[in-house]
């Protein structure tokens, strides 16, 4: 979690200092940075399904077509964590994804103070840490490999000046292919991310 809170710090500072110098800047490009907590719902085609924890956080560029409109891509960082129990047994579960976004913004501008934000888009992502604790062992690895979903996320965002955002946004995304497991796991089975919802804070920088 450390690493991840320096470089949220990183991304403010500079955002901060790169906002006071453009403040009048008229682009049709932001960044954004996004970061939130939440919850899980993992479900298994065989096994009991369970509730992890996230924290989760995305750095987005978005290109607006026009005032309303826009698209964005990225690349975002979710970590799970949790327990829950299957056929080996009860288990502590770390996973961590990376995971590339496609998605169509919307802007509305409600007044000087205050914008309105949404996203709707696809995600593919990949499994890059999975480690299991059973109570007698320690596994790693028993799904891997890339799956796809739906995501979508709104927001409110207070105008500290004209080029730069700050506020709040809940998103939601669902998987609509499975991970499976590894041949030599001691499982057999099939999973996905039934819904992840979360909460969380957002910076917008106009470049």
């Amino acid at each position: 979690m450390k690493y991840k809170n320096h470089i949220l710090l990183l991304i403010i500072f500079l955002t901060w200092n790169i906002a006071q110098a453009q403040d009048k800047i008229n682009s049709k490009f932001s960044l954004s940075a996004l970061g939130g907590i939440g919850y899980a719902i993992i479900e298994n085609d065989n096994e009991p399904n369970y509730n992890l924890n996230s924290n989760n956080g995305e750095l987005l560029i978005n290109y607006h077509v026009d005032e309303k409109l826009g698209f964005a891509t990225g690349i975002g960082l979710n970590e799970l964590s949790g327990n829950g129990f299957n056929s080996i047994g009860s288990f502590y579960h770390e996973r961590t994804f990376l995971k590339i976004p496609l998605l169509v913004t919307f802007t509305n501008k409600l007044s000087d103070n205050f914008t309105l934000i949404a996203t709707l888009g696809l995600y593919g992502q990949n499994i890059i840490k999975d480690e299991y604790r059973f109570l007698n062992n320690y596994r790693t690895n028993i799904y891997e490999g890339w799956n796809f979903g739906l995501q979508a996320s709104a927001g409110l965002i207070f105008n500290v000046s004209n080029s730069l955002g700050l506020g709040f946004a809940f998103s939601g995304q669902s998987d609509f292919s499975k991970f499976e497991s590894n041949n030599n796991a001691g499982i057999n089975d099939e999973q996905k991310i039934k819904n992840l919802n979360s909460i969380g804070m957002i910076l917008q920088l106009k470049i």
